[in-house]
């Protein structure tokens, strides 16, 4: 059955896909180093990117299970303050991803930013605390085409991405164009974290 037609015919509510895993976490801090070095230590991982503001980490097959921004100006946490900057789940296909979307909008649940980094093409959402989820759809086929992405030129000059309209990506699904192209990331020239959502 196709993702974008299920409904629950009892309810006549939307029939919510799960994501098929917990992706990653993105932690936001003014310590970066020494975040990083933490986070290398008690989970035994690597960088698989990092330069001055941004890292990647990664302790399995996945291209990333971990990554932290230094945003300078950040306090200290007080107690009874969360610190993470939003949770990741990926999703079999951009059909599915973007079925979803539709079943949420006609609840009342838009995303706050849609964006295509790259490796992923991402929906963000706020719960009612503000924690930020991502929803994604891998953009390559293997691990290893998503992690040679990090070291391309198209990275190197905005590792952040570019966002999308998800209302046209999905009337352009639907008018059948092909989900790796509507996936390829377009050429939106140089970013860097000052153009991420921080909130």
């Amino acid at each position: 059955m196709d993702v974008l037609q299920v409904e629950d015919a009892e309810t006549q509510t939307p029939q919510i896909v799960s994501p098929k895993k917990l992706a990653h976490f993105v932690l936001r801090t003014a310590r970066y180093a020494e975040l990083v070095a933490w986070y290398k230590t008690v989970l035994g991982a690597r960088a698989v990117f990092e330069n001055q503001f941004l890292t990647f980490l990664s302790y399995d097959g996945e291209h990333h299970r971990v990554a932290i921004i230094d945003v300078k100006d950040l306090g200290a946490q007080p107690d009874g303050v969360a610190g993470v900057h939003h949770i990741a789940f990926t999703y079999e296909s951009l059909s599915e991803l973007l079925g979803n979307y539709e079943k949420l909008k006609k609840l009342g649940i838009v995303p706050v930013y849609s964006i295509n980094h790259g490796p992923t093409t991402s929906l963000y959402y706020e719960d009612l605390d503000r924690n930020q989820l991502e929803f994604q759809v891998e953009n390559y086929d293997s691990v290893e085409e998503s992690s040679k992405f990090f070291f391309s030129e198209a990275f190197a000059e905005n590792p952040v991405g570019v966002e999308f309209d998800p209302d046209e990506l999905l009337e352009r699904l639907r008018a059948g164009e092909p989900e790796n192209e509507l996936k390829r990331r377009p050429d939106d020239g140089v970013r860097d974290v000052s153009d991420i959502k921080l909130r």
